[in-house]
């Protein structure tokens, strides 16, 4: 796949997959499905849910290393700051080869333009927090993270 076909791909997940409501309760149940999805999987990684800021559920499995953490924290930073997914900023930087690093002066230890973060969009109103995770290939992150947002918007 090309950097622009995964550009639209992502595009069009961010428009699709937005809540109508969102709560605590909800934020937690997602964390939990990707967990239970790690576990039976054998996945070393960490899972980050936020919401306005506030960690709603983080939980790292059998083989996560205090580097996914530090992962997590860069590209929810990322997500933030642009309001699009962190694998969708890393795409778009390439099809329109900006160095979002060098052109924002954000330093590569705090921002990281790799998938696995990924918005929780509310319908309406725009992002209110973010899903991550943290421990495989960055594809692989950015597609369980969809996933579980598919299969909680069911």
């Amino acid at each position: 796949m090309t950097d622009a076909e995964e550009l639209a791909q992502i595009t069009e997940q961010e428009e699709r997959l937005q809540f109508g409501s969102f709560s605590n309760d909800r934020g937690i149940d997602l964390g939990l499905m990707i967990l239970d999805r790690a576990r039976s999987r054998g996945l070393a990684l960490a899972i980050d849910v936020r919401r306005h800021g506030v960690c709603l559920f983080h939980a790292a499995t059998k083989g996560a290393t205090p580097d996914n953490a530090e992962w997590i924290e860069r590209k929810v930073r990322v997500v933030e700051r642009f309001a699009h997914s962190s694998l969708y900023m890393g795409a778009f930087g390439r099809v329109n080869d900006i160095d979002f690093q060098s052109r924002f002066q954000l330093p590569p230890n705090t921002f990281a333009f790799a998938g696995g973060s990924f918005p929780i969009l509310l319908q309406g109103t725009g992002p209110i927090g973010t899903v991550t995770v943290s421990g495989l290939p960055q594809r692989d992150d950015h597609a369980l993270v969809v996933w579980a947002l598919e299969r909680v918007l069911a």
